[in-house]
């Protein structure tokens, strides 16, 4: 095997706008690339360290430094970088890149390298910032159109019913999901619940606190649960299928493609519904989720919706649907 050469870099791509959640508020995403390049063909990757998890993009950057050689000499593929490196945003990069070169230099596409079926178009959520009541009313009503909404909540005014309310009137057709970000605590989740079946919602995502959800062990609820910031790779399952009905698989949490099939495979054995979602990034960094929307109940691969500009090519966004990335952007 010729030798590969590694390039990465940290980039940033304009909001449209201001996002926030219940944490912080963001007017840019962060991300990092990594490029493996050999025999003249080129294999990408992208993640977002994220501050909740411990992470930083000079932490990320360095992490995937510390392999260069082992990279460029070619003795690190993707089983050798699972034990090399912990789950989190740097491992995805690297992982996603590898997925994509081993495409490019193969001739084979991802999907059927990974024994998948190939992926289809897909209804993707579009998430609605955190904000008043109105605001995000008048966000849902230019997309009232759109097959599924997100909302974030975790409002510390009370207002999270309201918020859902307005929406709900501005965008009487869209399914709704609800994500509090671990922002409420048991008696809100209680009071919560069943106004926000009684609306419509289908699915809440990490209403309380990671370590903090035991409460959430007694499966008599309004509406279903969906795991995020307790639910990384499939080591984390056991808890998961306890507490939750569904987990958010997201590559930057699992640490890559990789992981994700081992998870999205533990969680269907386990009974447990699959979600997949996404940080703020370019199509680059949603393009490799795409290869297991068949496996998800709920698709939130939104992020480029969110920026100002994407990814050329980019990945295809059509009536609520996000198509399959084409091999000139992943896979």
């Amino acid at each position: 095997m010729s030798r590969r050469r590694l390039v990465v870099r940290q980039e940033d791509w304009p909001i449209a706008g201001t996002f926030t959640i219940s944490r912080d508020s963001k007017t840019t995403a962060e991300v990092v690339v990594v490029e493996i390049h050999q025999d003249g063909r080129r294999g990408r990757g992208e993640c977002v360290p994220y501050r909740r998890y411990g992470e930083t993009r000079k932490g990320a950057v360095a992490r995937i430094e510390s392999l260069r050689a082992e990279i460029e000499d070619g003795a690190l593929g993707r089983p050798a970088l699972q034990r090399r490196l912990g789950p989190g945003a740097a491992r995805n990069a690297l992982d996603c890149a590898l997925w994509d070169l081993d495409a490019k230099l193969s001739g084979i596409p991802a999907w059927r390298l990974a024994g998948l079926a190939e992926p289809q178009p897909a209804v993707t959520a579009l998430t609605i910032g955190l904000d008043e009541p109105e605001a995000m009313a008048a966000a849902a009503r230019k997309n009232r159109r759109r097959p599924l909404l997100k909302l974030k909540l975790g409002g510390d005014d009370g207002k999270d019913v309201l918020r859902t309310r307005a929406v709900r009137q501005a965008a009487p057709d869209a399914a709704l999901i609800v994500d509090a970000n671990e922002a409420w605590t048991p008696p809100t989740f209680a009071e919560y619940a069943g106004e926000l079946a009684a609306l419509g919602v289908e699915l809440i995502e990490q209403p309380l606190p990671a370590g903090a959800d035991g409460v959430l062990e007694s499966r008599d609820r309004a509406v279903p649960v969906c795991a995020d910031e307790s639910a990384h790779d499939a080591s984390t399952l056991g808890d998961v299928a306890r507490l939750y009905d569904f987990v958010n698989i997201k590559l930057d949490k699992t640490g890559g493609l990789t992981e994700a099939l081992r998870l999205a495979d533990a969680a269907r054995s386990a009974g447990v519904g699959v979600m997949l979602g996404c940080m703020v990034g370019t199509s680059l960094g949603m393009a490799p989720a795409a290869l297991l929307v068949h496996a998800a109940r709920f698709v939130d691969l939104d992020g480029p919706l969110l920026l100002a500009r994407d990814r050329d090519p980019g990945l295809r966004y059509v009536g609520g649907a996000m198509h399959p990335p084409p091999p000139e952007l992943w896979g």
